[in-house]
């Protein structure tokens, strides 16, 4: 008699995955962060406070042109740091020893700032502005505004040292930045959920693609055109204001 086997639904697969995960990590990087739990705990947090010191230097900038020019580049700032599963994943795809010495010179994505901005100008300024103070040392810069990915995926992204006062040291930690404009980041969020979804058909998925890549165009475009109007709304304010001086 045939023996049946049952097939497995997203839930059981997702159950299957995480259990798999759990005995992957236990068996090596868990028993490493049971005997350096201090150390562990002391490393998260140093990349939690760098995290912090950048938020604040984009909500400062914010402030300071919000009084001088009466606008606010910065829309919305959103912070995480990669959870362990995510950070184990990530080392043994690099191949790299499960080690906090590893892990803090090749991994420097743990703390991550994500700024959303109204303009791609914006972007650039904001950038500029960061890269100019002189605490912030630059690592790496990819530009996927100017290069696109193939996807259609765009934002500018920057790996920066940043450093953290503890109570006898000063420390550097990295700290990955992403700016985007608003369209950018709700088609990242559309592009990252489709990403995960397994179960659509290949032909499917190939036509979902190319739609998401013309999304990507289009909201390119958008963007573009959004800041024209805003330039010219800008342009002929200042030249108001230059008719009004001179009566």
């Amino acid at each position: 008699m045939a023996i049946k086997i049952p097939k497995l639904t997203d839930s059981m697969r997702d159950e299957f995955r995480g259990k798999l995960l759990r005995e992957l990590v236990s068996d090596e990087f868990l028993e490493m962060a049971r005997e350096n739990t201090l150390p562990w705990r002391e490393l998260m947090s140093y990349y939690h406070c760098a995290m912090m010191e950048v938020e604040t230097k984009f909500r400062v900038l914010n402030e300071q042109f919000s009084l001088q020019y009466d606008r606010n580049p910065i829309e919305s700032i959103k912070t995480r740091l990669k959870s362990m599963e995510s950070i184990v994943g990530k080392m043994r795809s690099k191949n790299l020893p499960l080690t906090l010495s590893a892990l803090e010179e090749n991994i420097f994505d743990v703390a991550g700032i994500r700024i959303i901005c109204s303009f791609p100008e914006d972007i650039y300024l904001l950038a500029d502005c960061l890269l100019k103070q002189d605490d912030i040392t630059l690592i790496e810069r990819k530009d996927y505004i100017q290069n696109p990915k193939a996807s259609g995926y765009r934002s500018l992204h920057l790996i920066v040292d940043v450093p953290i006062f503890l109570e006898n040291e000063k420390r550097l930690v990295k700290v990955e930045v992403q700016l985007r404009t608003i369209a950018m980041d709700f088609w990242a969020s559309l592009e990252h959920k489709l990403r995960y979804k397994k179960d659509i058909p290949e032909e499917i998925a190939d036509e979902l693609a190319a739609e998401m890549y013309d999304c990507a165009e289009i909201s390119a475009e958008l963007d573009r055109r959004m800041e024209a109007v805003r330039n010219r709304i800008e342009q002929e304010t200042m030249k108001g204001e230059g008719e009004w001086e001179k009566q």
